[in-house]
């Protein structure tokens, strides 16, 4: 995996998050230097969809987005849908993208993308059930396991983690190039 050695990632997720796709890029990412921060809608214990829980450290409207390199949404049915229905969130995601900081979406998460309105005219994938859902926003969509168009990765689902992050970490290793040309 590329080296994220001192960057500060972000993690927004709420309850109903689906356990691998936060815990292991969190961890993945931290294993590989990272400061990784998860934020959530308050400070409460957040459970994911199979059970596992974790606090969050920060709440979304304390959130600078200038204080982050980086981006990720991991999926769960429950937890985009939820938070898509929160607009300090979905400005937040939005704000990432337009800043030209990576962004990593799998699963379910890029229903956020969508929301955010920052998929049209990109190439993304996701969960197979969201699909209409990207391609009614304008997205050409496609079956990879991890696909990167400018700032934004996307990705299918829990076996994808690793190929995800990866593809992720090379976007912020890029980051201060891509953050230029936004």
């Amino acid at each position: 995996m590329p080296a994220v050695n001192r960057s500060r990632i972000l993690i927004i997720a709420t309850d109903g998050f689906e356990d691998s796709e936060l815990l292991e890029p969190r961890e993945r990412l931290l294993n590989a230097g990272a400061d990784v921060t998860l934020a959530s809608l308050d400070t409460s214990e957040i459970k994911g969809a199979k059970g596992a829980t974790i606090t969050p450290e920060r709440q979304i409207r304390d959130v600078d987005v200038d204080v982050f390199d980086g981006l990720l949404l991991p999926g769960g049915t429950k937890n985009p849908d939820r938070l898509r229905m929160e607009e300090e969130v979905v400005a937040l995601i939005r704000t990432f993208v337009e800043s030209g900081k990576p962004v990593g979406a799998i699963c379910h998460a890029p229903w956020l993308l969508v929301e955010a309105d920052v998929v049209r005219d990109r190439t993304v994938t996701g969960w197979p059930s969201i699909r209409t859902d990207l391609r009614n926003a304008g997205a050409k969509v496609v079956d990879q396991a991890a696909v990167t168009d400018q700032n934004i990765v996307t990705s299918r689902k829990p076996e994808d983690i690793p190929v995800f992050i990866d593809a992720f970490t090379r976007l912020v290793e890029k980051a201060p190039a891509l953050a230029e040309t936004a």
